[in-house]
């Protein structure tokens, strides 16, 4: 059973336009060939779709199921093709927790004013491509670097690394902390997507971990005290939580900053897209 796009566009034209003759008239074929096109359809499906009179052509019980799934088809047909065609018109930006903390608002600011022919829109997608992967993003901000050969990615900042605490934990008294202080506490991680691990502490003097997936719930766990965590920066600026303290880690490496996309489809916007980003980074 082979049913076409043209076969379900001929049938929602009759519906729409209240016979063959305007359906014609707005196909821009002939009436004829409306009459085949829908009669091939029914062939097709084995069913009579339409009930038709001198006066009216109404959808049969069967005809008007089948119309409601026509619309739906057509419709994401319409989509997809809107999709594969706004490259250049659109630049979708993934990230998994935080995006570009304090710079997110700049970056957006001066794209506007430099790029106002492609919309930019930031897109939170807790995966470990941040919706590259997953097709939700043209360019995603990622934070570890892309395992997978079928990215490519470019350094574009650099981040402290800070340690979230309750406000009432005695190291939030400090102006800053070392990791030693935090081995004998238990350190909520989201290994999909984090880049604090234990693998940070030397053997032997290693944090107890717990595990989540979703920076509210991160969050909400460390200020009742009982868990401690660690992020980069820019988590800080893009989510101030009462009850929730950051202080930087002295004795650890920044945390690389990279922008990521398809090896083999990049964004057109994509070298625009990093060097802005990297002049914001830098401070220029």
């Amino acid at each position: 059973m082979d049913v076409e796009l043209r076969q379900l566009r001929c049938l929602v034209a009759i519906v729409d336009e209240g016979g063959f003759t305007d359906a014609a008239i707005a196909l821009g074929v002939s009436q004829a060939a409306v009459s085949r096109t829908l009669a091939s359809l029914e062939r097709a499906l084995g069913v009579r779709l339409l009930r038709r009179t001198s006066r009216e052509v109404t959808p049969t019980g069967t005809g008007q199921r089948v119309l409601a799934h026509a619309r739906r088809v057509l419709g994401e047909v319409d989509d997809l093709v809107r999709e594969a065609t706004s490259g250049h018109e659109r630049l979708r930006i993934g990230y998994a927790w935080a995006a570009l903390g304090r710079h997110t608002s700049a970056f957006q600011r001066r794209w506007a004013a430099a790029h106002a022919g492609t919309d930019l829109q930031l897109v939170r997608v807790n995966s470990p491509t941040a919706g590259l992967a997953e097709g939700a993003c043209d360019l995603s901000v990622v934070r570890r670097p892309p395992d997978d050969r079928r990215f490519d990615s470019a350094l574009v900042g650099l981040e402290r690394r800070l340690c979230a605490v309750a406000d009432d934990d005695p190291l939030a008294r400090r102006r800053s902390v070392r990791l030693a202080d935090l081995a004998g506490r238990t350190l909520l991680v989201d290994r999909r997507t984090g880049t604090t691990t234990a693998e940070l502490w030397p053997p032997g003097a290693r944090p107890a971990t717990e595990e989540t997936h979703d920076v509210d719930d991160w969050l909400t766990v460390i200020a009742t005290g009982r868990c401690v965590g660690m992020t980069a920066e820019a988590t800080a600026h893009q989510y101030p939580r009462p009850g929730v303290v950051y202080r930087p880690v002295r004795d650890t490496e920044p945390i690389a900053v990279r922008l990521a996309w398809w090896r083999d489809d990049p964004h057109p916007a994509t070298q625009a897209a990093v060097e802005l980003l990297t002049a914001l980074y830098r401070g220029d």
